[in-house]
């Protein structure tokens, strides 16, 4: 078992000279379109850049752009490949990095099409090259932004739809649900915009506020509901705002780099709970999975990662929206591994293992949160509580534990590690 690794620190660096990018993204195209023409009106300069989807299985979108004027550009696009991974590498990004060498004193907006997640805009800008550099190098990402729409949010993160069921999946591999896209939009966002008001009333208006809070604490929330909208109020709302941070985690692996994973809420606030499962015992597999429908009855929104005691040097993420619970690997536990191995994770995941070290579990623990309506937290907690193992279960050992009767065994094989910056379609 491995000792407790050290974090060395690293610094980040902006240039400010760069074309400011505000990526704008939800899945209701009605509101989040609003919101473009809204900035569009505040200032006519900025340049906005649509892609149209509709045709992407058989290798073709629509790229528009739009100034305060009116249409600069409407194009047909064929692509090599149907699928939002080629649109991004072979349209988008590309498009970016020609506006901002032609136009280097005017900022873009970038709307994404209602089906694209903005983590996977982030991973393209990142790590696919345009002329041999990221696009970074030529514009700065401001904000990632979505609009969500008050009226049909609570719907969208309880719907069971496939994309495929739907018509709008993005990719023949496509197998996402609606939730899934709703969710991820919600919580990759650094700025939330909650757009118009819930036909029930104010009560239910806060309602979906306060669920967007649990469900994405660490985003700056923007509330329109009047029905004229301050342009210039709004623009200066989202605009030069520098809320990105490339280096902040993806959601599933915040609590393994020590950010805030959700925030412990127990006491509804309009009718929204949100609390933290924490522990260090390991959850007994058998016991776990007779669970699974329990713990997630009255749950909008569960996300983290635990450790199973038959399986213990895996990090198996845990994601649950739209009545579906996903479970995979997210690699495996410090502590399981060679030191000369702990180079190949990050800075800030060897400094959060540190902080937290256990001389006896290493850096294994679990770290689930969850959010739903009038769910009942002491509930919730006494039952993945009895799922742990006992004192006597944990003084039996590892040898032991292996030789559990596993629901699970052989669903999180080790991930593969992406070495040329693709992005999942």
């Amino acid at each position: 078992m491995s000792s407790s690794p050290l974090a060395p620190t690293g610094t980040t660096t902006n240039s400010p000279a760069r074309p400011s990018l505000t990526v704008l993204g939800g899945f209701w195209s009605t509101a989040t379109f609003a919101v473009a023409r809204t900035l569009l009106a505040a200032d006519p300069s900025l340049l906005l850049v649509r892609h149209d989807i509709s045709g992407i299985r058989e290798g073709v979108v629509r790229r528009v752009i739009r100034s305060g004027a009116g249409i600069v550009s409407d194009e047909r696009v064929e692509l090599r490949h149907g699928c939002v991974s080629c649109t991004l590498r072979e349209d988008v990004l590309p498009t970016l990095a020609r506006l901002a060498r032609t136009h280097p004193d005017r900022d873009l907006v970038l709307m994404l099409p209602e089906v694209v997640e903005p983590e996977a805009v982030a991973a393209a800008c990142a790590h696919c090259l345009v002329d041999g550099a990221p696009v970074t190098d030529l514009v700065r990402v401001d904000s990632y932004v979505t609009v969500v729409d008050t009226e049909h949010l609570l719907d969208g993160l309880a719907s069971t739809d496939d994309l495929r069921d739907l018509g709008i999946h993005a990719a023949a591999d496509d197998h996402r649900t609606l939730a899934d896209v709703v969710v991820r939009q919600i919580e990759y966002a650094d700025t939330l915009v909650l757009w118009g008001t819930s036909p029930e009333g104010p009560f239910d208006t806060s309602r979906m506020s306060v669920l967007l809070q649990r469900m994405a604490p660490w985003a700056t929330q923007v509330h329109v509901g009047a029905d004229v909208v301050d342009a210039t109020e709004l623009s200066r709302q989202l605009r030069d705002t520098d809320r990105h941070r490339p280096e902040t985690p993806a959601v599933l692996a915040r609590g393994l780099e020590g950010y805030a994973l959700g925030v412990h809420e127990p006491q509804a606030d309009c009718g929204v709970v949100s609390t933290v499962f924490r522990s260090r015992r390991p959850f007994h597999p058998w016991r776990l999975h007779e669970a699974l429908e329990a713990v997630n009855a009255d749950v909008i929104r569960s996300r983290g990662h635990l450790w199973l005691a038959s399986q213990p040097e895996t990090v198996v993420a845990w994601e649950f929206a739209g009545g579906g619970l996903s479970m995979a690997s997210l690699g495996r536990w410090l502590t399981a591994q060679p030191d000369d191995s702990w180079d190949h994770v990050s800075d800030q995941r060897r400094l959060a293992a540190a902080l937290d070290w256990d001389p006896y579990y290493g850096d294994r623990h679990q770290n689930l949160v969850f959010v739903g309506l009038d769910l009942d937290p002491a509930d919730l907690h006494r039952t993945l509580s009895g799922c742990l193992l006992t004192d006597a279960e944990l003084a039996d050992g590892e040898e032991t534990w292996l030789r559990y009767v596993d629901p699970f065994a052989g669903c999180f094989p080790p991930i593969a590690v992406d070495t040329e910056g693709t992005v999942p379609g």
